[in-house]
């Protein structure tokens, strides 16, 4: 099962960064998949900790795409490292073992320390939508852009069924970085 969350790591230095990522999840191992070159890997084989952030604002997801990583962060409490404050529930992890690969090595995890802070109140579609038109801007460069427009057609239908404030903001966060993108500009 991969569930699509917000990896936090840290560097050297103790500076965090948040990375939105699907993270394999097989009975108690968590497996990390990062494309070189990644901070998130980087981070990772320095310090063999990372937290994983089951979070319900996609505005993190789509924010991180789009240049916005200035999120509160409070510290973990068995591994070095931070999770996202507004986060519903965080498990902090510790690196196992890898199996390196030149494009994308596998990171395996282990639990260390879960933690739910609030309750998860459901989804709806419009989120959905706001993740989806996540993945697809972390592939501009790797998929044609008639299957990304078609696919955002697709979900604007959910989006503008459901969306409350949030997706709306991180919906237009996300267009704006496509049109960017088309335009040449570095997001």
């Amino acid at each position: 099962m991969i569930q699509e969350t917000l990896v936090t790591t840290i560097n050297l230095q103790g500076d965090t960064h948040i990375a939105p990522m699907g993270v394999h999840v097989e009975q108690d191992q968590y497996i990390i998949l990062p494309f070189r070159p990644s901070t998130t890997l980087d981070n990772l084989l320095v310090n063999k900790t990372a937290v994983i952030n089951y979070c319900d604002d996609v505005r993190i997801f789509a924010g991180c795409l789009t240049g916005r990583r200035d999120w509160p962060l409070l510290p973990a409490q068995q591994v070095a490292g931070y999770y996202l404050a507004d986060t519903l529930a965080h498990t902090e992890l510790q690196l196992v073992r890898i199996e390196d690969d030149d494009t994308r090595p596998k990171l395996f995890c282990r639990a260390v320390h879960t933690v739910n802070h609030k309750p998860f109140q459901g989804f709806n579609r419009a989120q959905y939508s706001v993740l989806e038109a996540a993945i697809l801007i972390s592939r501009l460069d790797r998929l044609p852009g008639e299957k990304i427009q078609a696919e955002l057609d697709y979900l604007r239908i959910g989006l503008d069924k459901t969306a409350g404030e949030r997706e709306r903001q991180a919906w237009d966060w996300l267009m704006a970085a496509i049109e960017q993108h088309r335009r040449g500009v570095q997001v």
